[in-house]
């Protein structure tokens, strides 16, 4: 699929207007942030039938569009600044300076909407390019902007990629500035909704000094695993199958369990289950975890920015397997409730005080990215509502995208998994029960 696209040209579309001096210029980084430097760009596509307009009256569209979004999100539209300080460190701000945002136009002709549907190959090269930041780290943002859009023409569709860097925004304000730029782009116009003032997230600790002091991210090794040997499939769960493993996991469980945990709960045991890990080695189930209005005091949920925290639960191989349902979603209730205010403060005071800035996670855990809770089908940008919605890089054993599905209630996700594993999926009739594997 690589070798069919073919860029057509690219360009850097600003802000309609540069912000006044009234406006925010400088956006110092939280541990939250800094923590992400090494991580690459999150990428994140919508994929839609082809219209009759033609395709230039669209990427016209897209790029005013855009331009206009971008004036009330404008953090997007700046750069990362490194600051080298005299104690051997470095310190980071986000600089809101109009810089602009990287737009493609690719064309795949011989592409069709069903190649994109099947995601039945390799992560290596099949759907990569249709995604315009791949292979670039968040540190990357001094000099690369903090969102990358590509539009490329298929056979039979349009599929809308993006990149961004998680040090200015995460997924859920990233999908609040998609979801502003579509609604833009269908009216054609600069609506009064968007012309607000954008809340951004400021700090919220106290006992932390700014800027944060940090050893150089790019002076370590960033290496990255081979990947040739993963795959990617999605998992449907339909409305009824996720009830389904709700009512079973409560019925096993002392405490609330709701559908999504359930369902985590359900893919995290049968992914271990073929993992070939030993019973007393330790897995985790990773999850984002908005910390908007857990924090005193809340923040605004419309807040703009990175506010999510990392929640991990930790069981053994032995533990997962040797209980039920229930008890797997139950640790992911568990580790949800312990997402406090006093838990938050506690983590990015210690974080400061022995700073490690990571390079990956484990490959032997279920990473679960986005949310099922992002209205992503909302998405009309003038032309129709799209038919799916996907993933790009970065790619790791054990990741799991989460899409709210097409159909209401349902769930997607798209995981990426060694062959061997997705083999044994295949077969696994207790996972087939419930998870349609597409």
């Amino acid at each position: 699929m690589e070798e069919e696209l073919s860029v057509i040209w690219k360009t850097i579309v600003n802000p309609r207007k540069v912000k006044t001096s009234t406006s925010v210029k400088k956006i110092h980084l939280t541990p939250w942030d800094l923590s992400r430097l090494r991580f690459g760009y999150l990428q994140r596509g919508l994929l839609f039938p082809k219209p009759d307009t033609k395709i230039d009256i669209i990427i016209s569209r897209l790029q005013a569009s855009l331009s206009l979004a971008l004036d009330r999100f404008y953090p997007l539209a700046g750069r990362l600044v490194k600051v080298e300080n005299d104690d051997h460190t470095v310190s980071f701000f986000i600089n809101c300076d109009g810089s602009g945002v990287e737009f493609v136009h690719a064309e795949a002709k011989n592409i069709k909407l069903s190649d994109v549907l099947r995601l039945s190959g390799s992560v290596s090269g099949d759907f990569s390019s249709f995604f315009p930041a791949t292979g670039i780290k968040n540190y990357h943002g001094v000099s690369r902007s903090l969102l990358m859009v590509q539009v490329t023409e298929m056979k039979d569709g349009i599929f809308i990629g993006f990149g961004y860097n998680s040090t200015v925004a995460d997924a859920n304000s990233i999908w609040k500035f998609f979801n502003a730029w579509s609604e833009i782009s269908s009216k054609d116009s600069g609506s009064e909704t968007f012309q607000r003032l954008l809340v951004l997230k400021g700090w919220f600790f106290d006992g932390i000094d700014y800027p944060i002091h940090i050893p150089d991210p790019e002076t370590r090794s960033t290496s990255n695993a081979t990947l040739t040997d993963l795959q990617e499939k999605m998992f449907h769960v339909t409305k009824e199958n996720a009830l389904k493993l709700e009512a079973k996991a409560n019925g096993e469980a002392d405490q609330k369990i709701s559908s999504i945990q359930a369902v985590l709960g359900h893919i995290w045991r049968s992914m271990i289950k073929h993992s070939g890990m030993s019973r007393e080695e330790e897995t985790h189930c990773r999850l984002p975890i908005n910390m908007r209005t857990r924090l005193n005091p809340q923040l605004e949920e419309e807040s703009f920015g990175n506010v999510s925290q990392t929640g991990i639960a930790t069981v053994t191989v032995g533990e997962l397997l040797d209980h039920g349902l229930g008890w797997a979603a139950m640790q992911i209730n568990k580790m949800e409730q312990s997402q406090t205010y006093e838990n938050a403060k506690t983590l990015a005071e210690n974080w400061v005080e022995n700073v490690k800035i990571p390079v990956s996670v484990g490959s032997k855990d279920l990473v679960v990215t986005n949310s099922h809770r992002f209205n992503v089908y909302c998405n009309d940008f003038g032309w129709g509502k799209p038919i799916a919605a996907r993933a790009g890089s970065p790619y790791l054993n054990g990741r799991l995208v989460v899409f709210q599905g097409i159909e209401q209630g349902s769930l997607d996700f798209q995981a990426c998994l060694q062959p061997e594993i997705v083999g044994k999926l295949l077969t696994d009739v207790e996972f087939n029960e419930y998870v349609s594997i597409v």
